[in-house]
């Protein structure tokens, strides 16, 4: 459901898609591979895995009546796994709102 077109995506982006989408049901969700701009970073030098690093921007219903933490831990959670393998994902960015919350910013804008 990723909003992003044209984007070429590898087998971790396609399962961060697959487990967010199965546990949140998001009405929005972007996942970016910014792992090009950290190929230079002294941990990153042998790690030949091109998908390290995320920036993911999900909006979800389920996210109603919990805290950023929360929300962010329950995002980890479902990708313990690959967060803790070796060449797994280095780092997530994490923007998790409710749909208020997202039409809320929208208008800021």
């Amino acid at each position: 459901m990723s909003s992003q077109s044209l984007r070429v995506a590898g087998p971790v982006d396609k399962l961060i898609e697959e487990r967010i989408s199965k546990e949140l049901v998001p009405t929005s969700l972007k996942i970016i591979n910014e792992s090009h701009m950290h190929r230079h970073h002294a941990p990153m030098q042998g790690v030949e895995s091109t998908e390290t690093h995320f920036r993911v921007k999900v909006v979800s219903d389920k996210f109603a009546g919990t805290t950023m933490i929360k929300r962010h831990r329950l995002i980890y959670g479902l990708l313990a796994n690959e967060m803790k393998a070796e060449n797994g994902i280095h780092a997530l960015a994490l923007e998790t709102k409710t749909p208020a919350e997202a039409k809320k910013t929208q208008a800021k804008q």
